[in-house]
């Protein structure tokens, strides 16, 4: 069974590199993937350390193209951005070349489809195309809704056949500046385009995690004489699920399926930041007239940091109790490394919201102490 289980299971081209490294291997989005190499614990506190290296590959990178193709002019942007302005609350048209913003996917409830980062190219004769990294669980979905709503007007290019690294960690800018001069300059969410053993790269100053750090898009072959290359330094250590998901949960990032889904709308995620204010006024996205009412009105529910008083972490489904009553649930917990401690982050009725306030957690049945916290855990270090 476990035989024919890896075989059905996608392999992302690092997946050799995994195995030869002794990585613990688990499914994850239809793919074959490392939660591990050394442990998680050290895996997450060398990347706050140093740099860990992450293979991202299961994610969705694509490009999307007007039909009738690129040009120098930049009305060719503003072409690309209305459409997809369309589909996501946030302001694309106002992109600089080379700039990325993270922006929500909506339905016409103003529910979450999904999380992504656009990106403007920073090449000036490549107005009219977009690249867009959506989540791996859900990205054939993303992608299908992509050719849908814009069906005859833009094209979608899959890029999950390329290499998507991440490097993280304070250490990230001194390892890859010496194999792409220049991206030292980047600051958070901007990009450049590189060249590396001859491929075309597109590296991009963002991650998941809270530090400084790197994303690289690069052709299979590349990616792995790269990869490669770049865990010869002992300053970078290969970096599982395991610790993406600790170092992002005490970062206070969403989880997508998890701390978001289309039964959320943006302000009780906590993402309303990402709705620009000519958005706002011009109220023309899905859903625009519910996520509108939750900014005016306040949501019901507000997506907040908890903080277990005692050491049992407090899981994703633990019930949040105050006074006996079922007031929220946890939708992402687990051991914090850096804190040295149990962190979470879940949903509390709105009125309950304020950092400090008591709550009861049941866990395993049995009601333990804890308070809702300020998010993140861990302060950011992104390059501003």
């Amino acid at each position: 069974m476990a035989n024919q289980v890896s075989e059905d299971l996608r392999k992302t081209p690092l997946h050799g590199l995994h195995e030869s490294l002794g990585a613990k291997l688990v499914p994850f989005a239809g793919y074959e993937m490392p939660v591990q190499f050394e442990g998680v614990k050290p895996e997450h506190l060398w990347t706050r350390e140093h740099a860990g290296l992450f293979d991202v590959s299961h994610m969705g990178p694509c490009f999307l193209t007007l039909r009738e193709g690129v040009s120098e002019d930049p009305a060719a942007h503003d072409k690309i951005a209305a459409m997809v302005e369309e589909l996501v609350p946030s302001a694309i048209a106002t992109l600089k070349p080379g700039q990325a913003r993270l922006t929500v996917l909506l339905n016409e409830d103003g529910g979450i489809r999904d999380d992504l980062i656009i990106t403007r190219l920073p090449d000036e004769h490549q107005n009219g195309r977009l690249y867009i990294v959506v989540n791996g669980a859900v990205k054939d979905q993303d992608w299908a809704h992509f050719e849908q709503k814009l069906a005859g007007r833009a094209v979608v290019q899959r890029a999950d056949d390329r290499v998507l690294m991440a490097l993280q960690g304070p250490k990230a800018v001194d390892v890859l500046k010496d194999e792409f001069a220049g991206c030292e300059d980047l600051s958070f969410m901007r990009c450049m385009l590189a060249a590396w053993g001859g491929a075309e790269c597109l590296i991009s100053r963002c991650g998941y995690t809270g530090e400084d750090g790197f994303e690289i898009l690069i052709p299979a072959a590349a990616g792995e004489e790269l990869a490669a290359k770049l865990l010869k330094d002992e300053r970078v250590k290969p970096i599982g699920l395991g610790a993406r998901d600790s170092l992002r949960l005490e970062a206070g990032l969403c989880l997508y399926g998890h701390d978001m889904d289309t039964s959320r709308n943006p302000v009780e995620v906590d993402l309303q930041w990402v709705i620009q204010k000519s958005r706002r006024e011009r109220a023309d996205f899905p859903g625009a007239e519910v996520v509108l009412e939750a900014l005016s009105n306040g949501p019901k529910e507000k997506r907040v940091g908890i903080r277990p008083l005692e050491r049992a972490p407090a899981r994703e489904g633990t019930e949040i109790h105050v006074n006996g009553e079922a007031v929220g649930v946890v939708t992402s917990g687990g051991f914090g490394p850096s804190v040295d401690g149990p962190v979470a982050m879940g949903y509390v009725r709105a009125d309950l919201a304020e950092p400090g306030t008591p709550v009861e957690l049941m866990v395993r049945g049995k009601p333990r102490a804890g308070e809702v916290a300020a998010l993140p855990f861990v302060e950011h270090n992104y390059k501003r």
